[in-house]
Parts: structure tokens; C-alpha cells; sequence
């Protein structure tokens, strides 16, 4: 057998690795992070590829650490910044994203880690990639990297020295990183997409296909991440009144994640946590637009729908506010007064039915008038609902209950009759008789008549009252196993209004609700939900504003826009006529 020849590289990486001696591996491995970024090495990329792979294995393990890793991508992510010639040679275009990347993988949850990277100088490098001296591409793992940093009390202050600008450039990125990566990478033909981006996004091996999958997945990765770094301020009460301006308020309502995202609250995220001060919730009271949106996704099937709610009682218990917004938030929360548990928050009806009470006697005995009729209707009808229709059903005997019941049957049965005869108003009064009469414990009988009732509302045009009907119909079977046909209701009822994103989360409930049915033995989607499901995945698709925006100047088409980083990285890799060979170890 031929042996392989022994390594004449001083210093090699690689040979250190293997070196079987603990206390000769540390010194080598040291010395190597201190030279590595005063070397013109071919292998560096390889090098931080491994580093790369190994920081997201193992991101506690402290032997990196404390042997200069920190200080090396420091100083390596400078270089890239400050040489062109040397970013351009070779592969190291690749080095300052995998030397961010592991940065931020190092400080993601460990403090003393964050502490070390501090310390060796990692802040003025990341900024330089947040700045947009490369791309988008390094502004994402630039971002990620400080949100860890800025996350950590001991850090924090190192962040906190550049605090406006970081709050400026983290609000621009995530108001307008989706408009860049589709103007710079995914609206422009093949040919034309910067190699190095195509190679990290699908590790060398993806076709067109799954470049552009991945590159929606990093810009909706961009954005969260970005709106994570300002979380990490907000929470912290700094900077508010920049963070509040009144048109990033508006964009941010807009800023979900999208379906490749959906782990982050992204724009509800923050909002929440603005409504936990008091010129935060200021500055959300003053936008309706703001409050509509929150409204919408405290009716929702949105994963987020907890924080909507939270924001809507913060802003309901202040009393500065309370009445700036019970007008617009009293119609939305009423309807989710029987909601008892909702993921790891409990009695969440009962706290919306105190807060939305708590002065009720005032507007009931004419001490208080409200702007809006349709909001002190609501409140007369939560009264009516939570408080005297309790103490109706008490008084009642149980030979009571059941003729009640026997009643409301009926009801139902002719509610149905009129509505199979095309009587669609009469329908909806006989339903709205039996749900007056029928007793708050017999909650089956409510979901199907609310239901009913929902179905209705949505021949007669009326989504708005469609959409209350069928939350009430949910949040009285529970979300553990919500009533399916009011999950299509509302699908539609949201559809007409326009609102894509909550018509898709309740149209894909409803699905899901299908599957898990035990009444199902062989599932299949039914046409009509596949074709609402195609129908919001278009107008909910992350770029679609982008696309759009940029579709309607006439100056430029789409694919003519190239990349404006600071060193135009592709135009500078077309005249050197670099390409990449080989597959990249990503």
C-alpha cells in the first residue's frame, strides 16, 4: 500500500486537526487562527467551510473559542472589505459570509461565547457587511450575527454604541430586502445571478429551481432577522420613537415570514413587544392601518395569533390609549370571548371579556359615548352574552334546558329548510332566534349555528359578519380540533375582503383538519380548497410586491437590474472571468 506523502504546509489546518496530542493540537490550532488571515492561501475557503460545518454541529463546544476564532473572522471579514483584489482572488468571495456565519453561530445562545467575539473585535467588521459593502448575502448572516450579540445583557452595550445607524439600516433592510434580493438575484435571468450567491445558496449542486426556493427562504430569513435585531432594542425601550415611525409601522404589518419562515414572528413580533411601553403603544394606537392588521390576525389561524391578542389588551388597559382604539379592536375581541386556551395562555376569553368590561357601566348608563355605534353594539352584546345570558341559564330548571334545546333544534331545522329554498334572509333571522334562545353550555348547537349562520352572511355579500360567525364557531370548538366548515367559511369570508394571508392560514387548517378527521379513511383535498390554496400562494408569494413594483418602471426591465453592492462583486467576477470550479464544500 502507497502511503500518502506527509504535508509541506506549515501550519496546515488540516494536519492540525489530526494531530493525536490535546496540548500540541490547542498551540497549533491557535497559531493557525493567527495566522490565517495574513496568509494568501488557496485552502482558506475550505478551511472555513470546515469551521463552518462544525460551528453549526457543535456551537457550544469552547475549544474554537478560546483559541482565536473570533479574532481571525474579525480580521478575515476586514480583509475582504479592504482588498478587493485579494476578495477577488481565487474563492475568497466566500470567506466573509462563512466567517459571519460562524460568528453567529458561536454567540446564537452562549453569552460567554458573544463575550469572547466582542472583545476580539467582531462589531466593526459586521457592521461593515450591514452597511452593504458586499451583498445581501452577507447582510444576513451580518444581522443574524448581531441579534445574537444584542441579545445577551453583557453584549448588548458593545451594540448599543452604534445604535442609531443599526436601527436605520435594520429598518431599511427589512422594509426593502425582499424588493433587493428579487431585483438582484431572483428577477434577473440565470446567466446573470452572481455565481458565489448561486453556489451558497444550493451548496454547488442546485438547478434554477432550487437556487430560487432557497433564495426566497434567505430573504424571508433577512427580514425576520432584521426585525429580531430592532426587537432586541425595542425591548430595551431604545431608539423607540425612530423605530415608531408611522410608514415602518405600516410596512411592518405586512412583514409575516411567509410560509418558509413561519418559526418567526417577524412583524407582529415587534409590535407586540412596542405595545409593552408606553410611546410604543402611542405610536401603534395612532395608525389605524396598524390596528386593522392586528385585528385581522387576532382572528386568525396565524401561529401568531396569541401576540395580536396581547397587543390589542395592552393597548385596551392603558388608559391613554384604551380609548383611541376600543372603537376598531371592541368588534374583533368580542367575538373571541369564548376562546379558553389558546397554546400556553389560558382563560384568554375570560381576560378579553374583563378588559373590554371593565367600564362598560359608563356607556350602558350614558357616562361615556363612544365614537363608533358598531362598537358599542358590540360591547351591549358582550354584556348581554357574558352576563345576563349567564344568569338566565341559572335560573333555568333542567326540564327547562331540555325543551329549550328541543326548541332550538327546531329552529335549526327550519333555519335549514329556508336556506335550501334560496330564502337566504329568512335563513339567517331563524338562526339568530336560536341562537338567542339557546343555552351558552349547549356549545355543539352554537358552532353549527353560527356556522349556519356564517354561510349566509357570505350569500348575502356581508364577510365582515361571516367572519365573526365562524370565530365564534371556532373559538367554541376549541383549537385543538376546530370545526372544519367554519375554517373554510372564513377562508372565503377573508377572500373577499382581499386579505390573502388569513384566507391561506385558515384555507390550509381547514385541510389539515380534513387529514386528521377521524371520520376520514382516505383523504383528498378538495378542489375547490386547492384551488383557494393556489390562488393566495400567488398573492401571498414573497416577492409578489417586488415583482410588481418593479414589472411598472418603465426605465429598466426586470432582468437588466444588477447588483449596486459597493465593489459590484459580479461585474468585477465576469472581467476576471472567475469561475468557480468544481463543487464548492458549502
Amino acid at each position: 500500500m502507497h502511503s500518502e506523502p506527509p504535508c509541506s504546509k506549515l501550519n496546515c489546518f488540516f494536519c492540525t486537526m489530526n494531530e493525536p496530542e490535546p496540548s500540541v493540537r490547542r498551540a497549533k490550532l491557535s497559531q493557525c487562527f493567527k495566522e490565517m488571515p495574513l496568509r494568501d492561501d488557496q485552502e482558506h475557503v475550505l478551511v472555513l467551510s470546515g469551521l463552518w460545518n462544525i460551528s453549526m454541529a457543535q456551537p457550544d463546544d469552547p475549544e474554537f473559542p478560546a483559541l482565536g476564532i473570533f479574532e481571525c473572522m474579525a480580521k478575515l471579514i476586514h480583509r475582504g472589505i479592504i482588498d478587493q483584489n485579494w476578495l477577488l482572488r481565487g474563492q475568497n468571495i466566500y470567506i466573509p459570509y462563512y466567517a459571519a456565519h460562524i460568528i453567529g453561530s458561536y454567540t446564537m445562545d452562549n453569552p460567554q461565547f458573544a463575550e469572547k467575539a466582542v472583545k476580539s473585535g467582531v462589531v466593526l467588521p459586521l457592521m461593515e457587511l450591514l452597511r452593504g459593502k458586499m451583498s445581501w448575502v452577507e447582510q444576513r448572516v451580518a444581522v443574524r450575527a448581531l441579534g445574537h450579540l444584542a441579545s445577551h445583557e453583557k453584549t448588548f452595550e458593545a451594540v448599543v454604541v452604534h445604535e442609531v445607524e443599526i436601527i436605520s439600516l435594520a429598518m431599511e433592510i427589512a422594509s426593502n430586502c425582499l424588493e433587493v434580493v428579487y431585483k438582484e438575484f431572483v428577477g434577473i435571468k440565470a446567466r446573470k445571478r452572481p455565481k458565489y450567491h448561486c453556489d451558497l445558496l444550493t451548496r454547488g449542486v442546485g438547478e434554477l429551481e432550487l437556487q430560487s426556493r432557497k433564495a426566497e427562504e434567505w430573504a424571508s430569513q433577512l427580514q425576520c432577522w432584521s426585525l429580531y435585531l430592532l426587537n432586541c432594542f425595542a425591548s430595551k425601550e431604545r431608539c423607540l420613537n425612530l423605530i415608531c415611525n408611522i410608514e415602518f409601522l405600516n410596512n411592518l404589518c405586512g412583514m409575516w415570514g411567509g410560509l418558509v419562515n413561519l418559526t418567526s414572528p417577524a412583524g407582529i413580533g415587534l409590535l407586540r413587544t412596542l405595545c409593552s411601553s408606553k410611546t410604543g403603544r402611542e405610536n401603534v394606537a395612532n395608525s389605524r392601518q396598524v390596528m386593522e392588521s392586528i385585528c385581522n390576525v387576532s382572528r386568525s389561524s396565524d401561529d401568531w395569533q396569541n401576540m395580536a391578542i396581547d397587543c390589542l389588551l395592552l393597548l385596551l388597559k392603558d388608559p391613554e390609549t384604551r380609548y383611541g382604539v376600543i372603537d376598531i379592536a371592541a368588534s374583533s375581541l368580542v367575538d373571541l370571548v369564548e376562546l379558553t386556551s389558546l397554546g400556553e395562555s389560558k382563560m384568554v376569553g375570560e381576560t378579553i371579556t374583563q378588559t373590554l368590561l371593565q367600564d362598560y357601566y359608563k356607556i350602558k348608563f350614558g357616562f361615556l359615548k363612544l365614537k363608533s355605534q358598531e362598537a358599542e353594539k358590540a360591547l351591549e352584546e358582550l354584556w348581554e352574552l357574558r352576563v345576563e345570558n349567564i344568569k338566565r341559564d341559572k335560573l333555568m330548571s333542567e326540564q327547562d334546558m331540555k325543551e329549550r334545546q328541543v326548541l332550538v333544534g327546531k329552529l335549526k331545522k327550519q333555519g335549514n329548510q329556508k336556506f335550501w329554498t334560496g330564502k337566504i334572509e329568512k335563513a339567517c333571522k331563524i338562526y339568530s332566534k336560536a341562537l338567542e334562545l339557546c343555552p351558552l353550555n349547549f356549545r355543539k348547537e352554537r358552532i353549527v349555528l353560527y356556522s349556519n349562520r356564517a354561510q349566509c352572511y357570505l350569500l348575502l355579500k356581508n364577510p365582515a359578519a361571516a367572519i365573526s360567525d365562524t370565530t365564534r364557531a371556532l373559538c367554541l370548538s376549541g383549537t385543538v380540533s376546530p370545526h372544519s366548515k367554519s375554517l373554510w367559511r372564513r377562508s372565503q369570508a377573508y377572500d373577499m375582503k382581499g386579505l390573502a394571508k388569513e384566507s391561506l392560514m385558515d384555507c390550509i387548517m381547514f385541510i389539515n383538519s380534513r387529514i386528521k378527521s377521524e371520520h376520514t379513511k382516505r383523504v383528498r383535498i378538495p378542489y375547490y380548497a386547492a384551488r383557494m390554496i393556489n390562488k393566495q400562494m400567488n398573492a401571498t408569494w414573497l416577492f409578489a410586491n417586488a415583482k410588481s413594483k418593479l414589472c411598472t418602471k418603465k426605465e429598466k426591465p426586470v432582468d437588466e437590474y444588477e447588483s449596486k453592492g459597493e465593489y459590484q462583486l459580479q461585474e468585477m467576477m465576469d472581467a476576471k472571468n472567475m469561475g468557480f470550479p468544481g463543487k464548492p464544500m458549502i
